[in-house]
């Protein structure tokens, strides 16, 4: 798809919270959008234990704050919830995750109906 359509943004969730994706997307000419995950870090100490000659290892862990996101990364990302909850209510509540038919033009017929019957319900929430 890469040589059909120019992205701009690689949209992901916090599971992938790296440096390493971060980077690759930057390379890509891209800008990572992807929700800040809380980081930890882990250090081993070695310890006396009470009564003993034997040595123990005391591991801690240090939890670093996720790093801060700009208020337009927040604005796009706000959008990108919007879309999942409406894909959520589309599988859970209108019949897109079980779809019990055959064929592309019955799939599409089905899920069509879920989004006409999932616009209809949004309406009348907004009018009633």
């Amino acid at each position: 798809t890469a040589q059909r359509i120019t992205s701009l943004y690689d949209l992901m969730d916090r599971a992938y919270d790296a440096n390493e994706i971060h980077a690759h997307s930057r390379s890509l000419g891209h800008i990572p959008l992807i929700s800040p995950a809380p980081r930890h870090q882990f250090t081993c100490e070695k310890g006396k234990r009470k009564n003993s000659y034997a040595t123990k290892i005391v591991r801690t862990v240090k939890v670093v704050p996720p790093r801060q996101l700009t208020w337009a990364e927040e604005d796009r990302l706000q959008e990108r919830t919007m879309c999942e909850r409406v894909f959520a209510r589309l599988k859970d509540e209108f019949g897109g995750r079980a779809i019990r038919v055959r064929g592309a033009t019955k799939i599409m017929a089905h899920l069509m109906f879920g989004v006409l019957a999932l616009t209809v319900d949004q309406l009348l929430k907004l009018t009633g």
